[in-house]
């Protein structure tokens, strides 16, 4: 059986909110396994379902960039909060944005492009590094467009203009007039960085978190007692549900609670007197699906569990 650690079942604690008890069981009845734990703790009710990869845990800054019908977003991590705040880090990460926008989302690509001040794009981090005194590193990159309308941007947790924490670009492809479709796209934009939405449409959505959402809904319904058919039909309830609730298109509007995304944008093609369509988006959130390095958080929970920071907790 894998070690669990008193700062593996603080971790566990922390992205699921369960109980500390419920978290080193689920980790003795999943071998430590992190992900299996999560699984195990939502199937018996003991942790909400997360839409996060991971705890936002990295520190730095998403930044995007708009020109006519395209726009880039792209993250740059650095080790600590403080960083972000640093105006040479500011400007190399709204430079990034620009030549995202200009190149392409390859992160290779992007890395061996010529930055604007001379060099290259690595060569300036590497420059970065050394200036700032913190590891920094080009994690991400996104380029969207259209044929005709706009690309929206919105950034939330704003440090400086263009940069923050959270950053979204909402494509609205159609006629209308730019000014109706940038309204449109910035409140969408908003609902996006709120909501959080996995894809645009319920058949985009991942194969495999399908899968593992299925799974969890049938331990769960097991659990019930009912028959076999009742069972099904509540796996089948549930992942409906799932997929309502996290494609863009099927959520509800955040701006009154009621009404889907898609009637929001029917709604506004009808008033322009011209078709929109919600082409695609993009949602870049500091840090997502990042596991920070764990210090002395251990300490904490080796007290609350009566055991020693370096003894396993079992």
């Amino acid at each position: 059986m894998a070690e669990i650690t008193a700062a593996t079942v603080k971790e566990l604690r922390e992205r699921t909110g369960a109980g500390m008890m419920d978290c080193k069981k689920a980790l003795a009845e999943n071998n430590g396994e992190m992900e299996a734990a999560i699984d195990w703790l939502r199937a018996k009710g003991l942790a909400a379902a997360a839409k996060k990869a991971g705890r936002t845990a990295a520190e730095g800054l998403v930044g995007v960039a708009v020109e006519g019908t395209r726009g880039a977003v792209v993250e740059v991590n650095s080790e600590t909060d403080f960083v972000a705040k640093n105006e040479i880090f500011q400007e190399f990460v709204r430079n990034i944005a620009q030549l995202a926008l200009e190149n392409g989302s390859d992160i290779e690509g992007l890395s061996n492009a010529p930055y604007p001040s001379g060099g290259t794009v690595s060569e300036v981090l590497t420059d970065n590094i050394a200036k700032i005194g913190e590891n920094q590193s080009l994690r991400r990159a996104a380029v969207v467009e259209v044929a005709e309308g706009v690309v929206v941007p919105y950034v939330h947790n704003q440090v400086v203009p263009g940069l923050g924490k959270i950053g979204v670009l909402v494509a609205l492809e159609s006629g209308a007039p730019a000014e109706t479709l940038t309204a449109l796209g910035k409140q969408i934009a908003m609902h996006v960085a709120a909501a959080n939405p996995l894809a645009l449409n319920a058949d985009d959505l991942d194969a495999d978190l399908i899968e593992r959402e299925r799974s969890i809904a049938m331990e769960k319904a097991k659990e019930s007692g009912k028959p076999q058919n009742i069972v099904e039909k509540m796996v089948e309830g549930g992942l409906a549900k799932f997929r309502k609730d996290n494609a863009l298109l099927s959520q509800l509007f955040v701006m009154d609670g009621k009404t889907p995304v898609a009637d929001v944008v029917a709604g506004a093609a009808k008033d322009a007197g011209t078709g929109v369509t919600l082409k695609s988006f993009v949602r870049f959130q500091l840090g997502e699906g990042i596991e920070k390095k764990v210090d002395d958080f251990a300490a904490e929970v080796a007290a609350a569990a009566g055991t020693s920071k370096a003894e396993p907790v079992a």
